[in-house]
């Protein structure tokens, strides 16, 4: 005679109950991961950034790549407010999006409705205008950087409150995903 097949029991209720927090939890944690270590969203409150970004948009901000490079002029960086702009009612925690103009030991100035980094003028195909306004020479101190909004005239920026501590940095923008009209790699 052959030995009969039994089926397995059903898992108990509490064994399901007990797999489906673990599958919780663990998607919290990897969320969370992702999120302090990867990279975040972002959402764009201001015309400070137009045409490259709108009021509306949602970004992606990674945070890995600051870890083996410094940022570049040109990158689009989030960061935490500087000093100067929590003495301006701006909270220590907000976060604020420009791009990199000029890095440690570059010297900016504006004049003539064009940017200049070290006696060069800046080529910017991304500016909404050309600035309206003059800036004397500043030289960019070590672990800083200037960022300006690319709607110049628009902005609150290094122009208004001087540089950007390099450890306020969040990440940098890589793209814009929503609305998906405007979706797409930042540059």
């Amino acid at each position: 005679m052959g030995s009969s097949i039994t089926e397995p029991s059903p898992p108990s209720r509490w064994q399901s109950l007990k797999a489906n927090i673990l599958i919780i939890v663990m998607a919290v944690l990897l969320t969370l991961l992702v999120r302090f270590f990867v990279a975040e969203s972002r959402f764009i409150p201001s015309e400070s950034m137009e045409p490259t970004l709108w009021p509306g948009d949602r970004i992606v901000v990674e945070k890995i790549t600051y870890r083996h490079r410094p940022p570049q002029i040109g990158d689009i960086v989030v960061f935490y407010a500087p000093p100067l702009l929590q003495t301006m009612g701006y909270s220590r925690d907000q976060a604020l999006i420009k791009r990199v103009i000029a890095t440690a030991g570059d010297t900016v100035a504006v004049e003539n409705g064009q940017v200049w980094v070290n006696h060069q003028p800046l080529q910017e195909p991304y500016i909404a205008e050309p600035p309206v306004y003059t800036m004397p020479p500043l030289t960019v101190p070590a672990n800083t950087l200037f960022v300006m909004g690319d709607n110049r005239n628009h902005s609150n920026d290094s122009h208004i409150w001087g540089v950007l501590p390099v450890e306020n940095v969040i990440g940098r923008a890589i793209a814009c995903y929503w609305p998906f009209n405007h979706a797409g790699a930042l540059s």
